[in-house]
């Protein structure tokens, strides 16, 4: 998932970062208003973190110009403000979380998972297709009730796939939402990793399939389970 982190504080955002990229987050940091809106204008971001206190500007106001051009992207207020007042102007303002400084790692996530579940309409957290089942919170995925061990970059391909299985996602959409600027990306990266979670697909028996769309991208579908 692409997050774009507005943050001036450096070994905090290098910190969220880390724990963000674990838990499968693509993370692009900047430290002031300028920079976020440039980076907004080259990316699309599934997720914002904001800091209302940056070196140019209040944070808020910048989320209510976002609001107010029509943007929607979920976005979690962190800051070490508080004060009730502040929060209810928070909301008011268009975000949709507020997490106080210090911040959880663990409940960041938890935090964010639930915006994006609400902002997709997802009522269930665990994803099923076909024989397979993923748990996006606990980054588990099983085959007929047997786990699977795949690794992150992978997991995140089947993430994407996964919540638009039937669908043809286009080859610059999963490059765009799995890394971020600072990721050194080579230039069959993406090929490199569907070719591995195919082989994982097929060695578990999973009925999901992984089909090139020559030209365009990859779609997720189901085919029939191997015969004994």
């Amino acid at each position: 998932m692409r997050t774009l982190l507005i943050d001036p504080h450096v070994d905090l955002t290098r910190a969220v970062r880390v724990a963000l990229g674990d838990s499968g987050f693509a993370v692009d940091v900047v430290g002031n208003l300028e920079q976020a809106s440039r980076a907004f204008c080259c990316a699309t971001y599934e997720i914002l973190l904001l800091e209302l206190a940056l070196p140019d500007g209040d944070g808020l106001g910048w989320l209510r110009q976002l609001r107010s051009d029509g943007h929607s992207v979920p976005t979690l207020i962190m800051s070490s403000i508080n004060d009730l007042e502040k929060r209810i102007a928070i909301f008011n303002g268009g975000a949709d979380d507020f997490l106080l400084k210090p911040v959880s790692f663990d409940e960041l996530i938890a935090r964010m998972r639930a915006i994006l579940r609400r902002s997709t309409q997802v009522t269930d957290p665990i994803v099923v297709f076909g024989n397979l089942n993923f748990d996006p919170i606990g980054r588990q995925v099983s085959v007929s009730g047997h786990p699977l061990k795949i690794a992150r970059r992978e997991l995140c391909i089947l993430e994407h796939l996964l919540i638009r299985a039937g669908r043809i996602v286009p080859r610059a959409q999963l490059e765009d939402h799995l890394y971020s600027f600072n990721d050194e990306v080579s230039a069959n990266a993406l090929e490199v990793g569907i070719y591995r979670l195919r082989g994982h697909l097929s060695r578990s028996g999973a009925t999901p399939r992984i089909t090139t769309v020559r030209g365009i991208g990859y779609i997720l579908e189901l085919t029939e389970p191997a015969s004994a």
